[in-house]
């Protein structure tokens, strides 16, 4: 069974930077020796409601599926959804402060990224 590296960040909802509190909704994970790339996520709304009572998750779940849009190469993407899957990671991966964040990257290996990427939302979401 051949193994590959990946790289993999957390979503992170983050309803206000000021108090950098935030809660883990999603991972996304890119193998390059295999071209995949792909999101995964989850939205509790009675969690994000914990967090911070005025987060919309009809918001979130819009600002998640881009991510998607992105990840697949969509045309919705818009100019990152045309790029090559390398720099499509590259842009997901990269710091902003909005509601949705990526968290710092980090790496492993794997026979199987469409398996781990659901080991990962399943850790670090719930």
């Amino acid at each position: 069974m051949t193994r590959h590296a990946y790289q993999y960040v957390a979503l992170r909802c983050v309803p206000r930077v000021d108090r950098e509190e935030f809660l883990n909704v999603g991972v996304v994970l890119y193998c390059h020796a295999t071209d995949f790339l792909q999101a995964a996520w989850q939205v509790d709304p009675a969690r994000l409601g914990a967090v911070d009572a005025l987060v919309d998750p009809d918001q979130l779940r819009e600002a998640l599926a881009f991510v998607d849009a992105v990840c697949v190469g969509h045309d919705r993407a818009g100019s990152a959804g045309r790029a090559p899957v390398s720099q499509r990671f590259g842009y997901l991966k990269a710091p902003r402060s909005t509601v949705l964040q990526p968290g710092p990257v980090h790496g492993g290996v794997t026979a199987d990224p469409a398996r781990q990427l659901e080991r990962l939302l399943h850790h670090l979401v719930g």
